[in-house]
Formats: structure tokens, sequence, C-alpha cells
């Protein structure tokens, strides 16, 4: 008999609270998180466009695989010089 399991079987997931949107983004950083995944740079060029054409700074970021987590000096970088941030998922 084999047993299979599923680490991400989740029974009684945590909750968290929603942080609250940006009532304006005027002046704002917005970080732009690249998981490493195929084209995902492509679909972060495009938002970057947006982004700027609307008067928002960007600050580009780069996981180093996408099959983990970013580490925490990454998290806490963006954290401090960033007032939202937009990840990148593609293929």
């Amino acid at each position: 008999m084999t047993t299979l399991l599923d680490p991400t079987s989740e029974r009684s997931p945590g909750s968290r609270e929603l942080l609250p949107r940006l009532p304006d983004t005027t002046g704002k950083v917005i970080g732009l998180l690249d998981i490493s995944k195929p084209r995902g740079n492509v679909f972060l060029d495009r938002i970057e466009d947006l982004l700027v054409q609307r008067g928002m700074q960007t600050r580009r970021y780069s996981k180093p695989t996408f099959t983990r987590i970013a580490p925490t000096e990454l998290k806490q970088q963006i954290a401090g010089e960033c007032d939202a941030v937009i990840e990148a998922l593609a293929d």
C-alpha cells in the first residue's frame, strides 16, 4: 500500500486580514516582483509601461527561483522601498 501526502492540503487554512488598498497612487513607488517564471518579465514590462504613463515610480525585483518563496531579505527590501507590489505570474 502506498500513502500519498499532499503538502498543500490545508484542512483548516489560516486566515489573514487583507491590507487596505492605497487610496491614491500619486507619488507612490510600486514594486514589480518577477517570480522567475518564463515570460513573467514580459508581463511586468507592460505593467511598468502603464504605471509610468500614469506617473508612478516603479522598482524591479526578482526571486531567485519560482519554486521557493521569496527570501526574507528580499521581502524586507521590497517592504522598505515600496508602497505596493505587483507579482508576476506567467508561462
